[in-house]
């Protein structure tokens, strides 16, 4: 089956099959969000990114190999509702960004900061560290070796924009910047940009309408 990257709640999840990396996408909770679970196909490890509902979803999603870590791409609520559940669950390790981690009432083993490798297996993943939509919210980047890069944006940038600056100008200011300097100018069209929330995209698609952005403000 092609990957689409579009799924719904209480549906299937959706299989992304790279040559070293499975991403399995669910949708999960009353707001949509978006679950990833990341295998090293070397090693079989697991990482969850963003435990945000139905904890026995993505337990079943995860199965009986377990996850070696969680990682939560921001501190707001809907994305780690099932958090709690999935780590006395599994044990795994907990990941978030260094600004966030205190908004995030499940103790995180890891501070992230721009710039650190997370791993899982033998896969490399680059966290981002993205200003705006919270103050510590971080996206993963894949650099594919054998292919294009993909990145797990959390609530930074979606199908269309990037995420809600509850219309201050500062922290929108902040968040194109850190998207586009970070983002767009590090990585070529081909990128596959999984969200937070809601369908996939490529940066080449959401590209031609950064200019736009900026004269909307948001």
């Amino acid at each position: 089956m092609t990957y689409s990257g579009t799924v719904k709640v209480g549906g299937p999840a959706d299989v992304h099959e790279l040559q070293d990396l499975m991403i399995s996408k669910v949708a999960v909770g009353p707001m949509d969000n978006n679950a990833y679970l990341l295998r090293c196909r070397a090693t079989d490890e697991q990482l969850l990114i963003d435990a945000a509902n139905d904890a026995g979803t993505l337990l079943t999603l995860i199965g009986a190999d377990g996850i070696a870590s969680v990682v939560t791409t921001h501190q707001h609520g809907d994305h780690w509702q099932a958090l709690a559940e999935v780590v006395a669950a599994t044990g795994a390790r907990t990941y978030a960004g260094r600004d966030d981690a205190e908004g995030i009432p499940v103790p995180t083993d890891v501070l992230v900061d721009d710039g650190d490798t997370i791993r899982v297996g033998r896969v490399e993943l680059t966290a981002r560290h993205l200003v705006g939509h919270t103050p510590g919210s971080i996206a993963l980047v894949y650099d594919d070796p054998h292919g294009h890069p993909h990145v797990f944006t959390g609530d930074c940038l979606f199908p269309g924009g990037v995420g809600n600056t509850r219309k201050d100008p500062k922290a929108f200011a902040s968040l194109i910047h850190d998207v586009e300097t970070k983002i767009f100018d590090a990585l070529p069209d081909e990128t596959w940009v999984y969200p937070g929330h809601g369908n996939d995209t490529t940066l080449g698609a959401e590209r031609p309408h950064l200019p736009e952005w900026h004269a909307r403000g948001w």
